[in-house]
């Protein structure tokens, strides 16, 4: 099924056709936080805060102030419906990302004319240009700093090099023709790009495309040092549906954009030039990010001038919740891959499987399935822990579990924990690690031992058996059998 997904509107047909999957409404909604309210109960997840669930995509056929204007959300707001976007059990994904990073296929560039991200055109230099009404971008909240692009594939390249890359920002609509960009600091490529023009300066072309194929999106989250510098993530979409992604010319700046987005905005980052990030709300804050609370608003983050916005006939914006299961979905399971990557090069065949959980947002908390066969394999689950936090710096905690315990499955690891761990013996602290900043207890005021911010203490939680008490802890064997007959209404039959 997957391969007949090309973009976003393919995606959610497939979706339409599976029970469950996605759902639509008419009822007049505003994107000024009333929408992202709507989903919050509908299936956002994640680190969202209670009450909340996993439930449908959805599409908002309404919206205030904006005739003719679509938002869809959530459309990976569940890992088993990532698995049926790319055509995998879901906990597999992680395995068929580090497969698609081994054969990666590079994206092609074609004619304009067969580009649908451009059939409508728009020029900031037209009368009564305003990204604000061309693009119904959401707020989160009503905190909100302003209308965020949560969903912006951001594509630029090394003003030196030309090489190019992808990678998904904070992006707030500032006026008719300014976007706000934020850069995690150290984190992206497109910040390196936009140094090197800044250094010289000189403004650095960017396209945001919007309303993709879901498989762009999961690969645009690859980081260093699984994707390095000049590493196109592109490449590792098209190896996903066994096709190369293509890309088109823009009009108004001399760098590409995906040829089949709903939306496609033009810009420049500006050289040398600030905003705040709430310049127009004063409110303090900017959005909800993936550890459940609303970041802080920056006082000083560059600055995108908007050349043009071109679409498709009707487009579709697409959203998400930033502290919502899509997020973990979109981070959590290229991290995963890129953890099974690197462990699986130091030991082959020990580790069974890899869950990034919600708790964490998809960035803070893994669970390593790990397979002890011999006594000399005692240790190498704490090694693989070492590399899981080498494999992405952001992570913070490791579960080690063994292969008799599901790491999808959040009480069967809270019951390895409870009966296979030992915090004197089996915790293993890394202090003074560079993490992430939006953690709120990465921080001096929370501890004198945290010596700026961003800088935490990484834990290894060690929930494994030793392997000369394996024998011990054998888990009551059940009957093996069909549970099918007993009960076909209670199981899934895709």
């Amino acid at each position: 099924m997957s391969r007949e997904v090309k973009d976003l509107r393919s995606a959610l047909e497939l979706l339409s056709r599976i029970p469950g999957q996605l759902i639509e409404t008419d009822k007049p909604v505003s994107a000024h936080g009333e929408l992202a309210g709507v989903y919050r109960y509908i299936g956002a997840g994640g680190t969202v805060k209670r009450p909340t669930r996993e439930g449908p995509a959805m599409i908002f056929n309404n919206i205030k102030g904006m005739p003719g204007a679509r938002v869809a959300i959530g459309v990976l707001a569940s890992r088993k419906r990532v698995g049926y976007l790319l055509g995998e059990e879901p906990e597999r994904l992680g395995f068929l990302l580090n497969r698609a990073l081994q054969k990666p296929i590079e994206p092609v560039k074609i004619s304009e004319e067969n580009a649908k991200c451009q059939q409508v055109v728009h020029l900031a230099d037209e009368p009564g240009f305003d990204i604000r009404k061309l693009v119904p971008a959401p707020t989160n909240t009503q905190e909100d700093a302003g209308p965020y692009i949560t969903l912006g594939m951001c594509y630029a390249s090394d003003p030196n090099t030309g090489e190019s890359d992808v990678t998904i920002h904070r992006l707030c609509l500032q006026s008719k023709d300014e976007i706000s960009m934020f850069f995690t600091p150290g984190a992206r490529h497109l910040d390196v790009f936009r140094q090197k023009a800044e250094s010289e300066g000189k403004p650095l072309p960017i396209s945001i495309s919007i309303g993709v194929d879901p498989a762009i999106e999961i690969a645009s989250c690859f980081e260093p040092p699984t994707t390095p510098l000049g590493f196109n993530e592109l490449s590792i979409a098209g190896a996903i549906r066994g096709r190369a992604v293509e890309l088109v010319k823009c009009l108004t700046i001399d760098e590409y954009a995906i040829a089949n987005a709903e939306y496609v905005i033009e810009g420049e980052l500006i050289p040398n030039v600030r905003v705040a990030e709430d310049q127009a709300t004063k409110t303090g804050k900017a959005m909800p990010e993936f550890t459940g609370y609303t970041g802080a608003a920056n006082p000083a983050i560059p600055l995108i001038k908007v050349k043009a916005v071109t679409h498709r006939h009707n487009p579709i914006m697409q959203t998400c919740i930033g502290s919502s299961e899509e997020h973990v979905s979109m981070v959590g399971i290229p991290t995963e891959a890129s953890i099974i990557q690197m462990v699986e090069r130091a030991m082959p065949g020990r580790l069974m499987n890899v869950y990034c959980h919600p708790s964490g947002g998809g960035k803070y908390m893994a669970v390593l399935q790990f397979k002890k066969s011999s006594p000399s394999d005692e240790g190498r689950q704490r090694q693989a822990a070492l590399l899981a936090f080498s494999a992405f710096s952001e992570l913070k905690h490791v579960f080690l579990v063994d292969e008799d315990v599901d790491p999808f499955d959040s009480n069967d690891v809270l019951w390895a924990l409870n009966t296979r761990y030992q915090g004197d013996v089996d915790t293993v602290f890394i202090p003074g690690v560079r993490c992430h900043p939006l953690d709120p207890s990465q921080d001096p005021e929370y501890s004198p031992s945290v010596r700026d911010r961003g800088i935490t203490c990484k834990t290894i939680f060690d929930c494994t058996v030793p392997y000369s008490m394996k024998e011990k802890f054998e888990r009551s064997k059940f009957m093996e059998l069909d549970p099918v007959p007993f009960a076909p209404q209670l199981f899934d039959r895709d």
